[in-house]
């Protein structure tokens, strides 16, 4: 099966991703669906303009969907890795969602674990 690796930077976010991972019925469906608890945040990733082009191609990925109470909205797990680290990305399914961001979800701080701050170069990859 091919592998894609998306590049980008990381950055802070708005904080939104924390929240949505910390919803009990979120991370609840999370360790149904991959496996492991969540660490309550996601990893930011802006991807390189050529990264976010090829994003379209996480379509033919394998997905998981998460879905919501009401008054929230569908996210879509996808399985990844992070320097053999399991991971996953997770999509909001909203319009407004930009194109060139990724947000990452691992079982543990993925800041902490690979020495992470905003700015730092970072790949994640993928089986499509």
């Amino acid at each position: 099966m091919p592998q894609l690796t998306l590049r980008g930077t990381v950055f802070s976010g708005n904080g939104d991703g924390r929240k949505f991972i910390s919803l009990p019925w979120v991370t609840r469906q999370i360790q149904e669906k991959l496996g492991f608890t969540p660490y309550a945040g996601t990893l930011n990733i802006r991807l390189t303009k050529e990264s976010a082009k090829k994003k379209k191609l996480l379509e033919e990925a394998e997905k998981f969907e998460i879905k919501p109470e009401e008054g929230y909205c569908t996210g879509i797990l996808i399985k990844a890795k992070i320097k053999n680290l399991s991971c996953a990305f997770i999509i909001p399914q909203i319009p407004s969602y930009p194109q060139d961001e990724l947000e990452v979800v691992a079982a543990v701080n993925l800041r902490e674990r690979f020495g992470l701050r905003d700015g730092s170069e970072v790949g994640v990859m993928v089986t499509v």
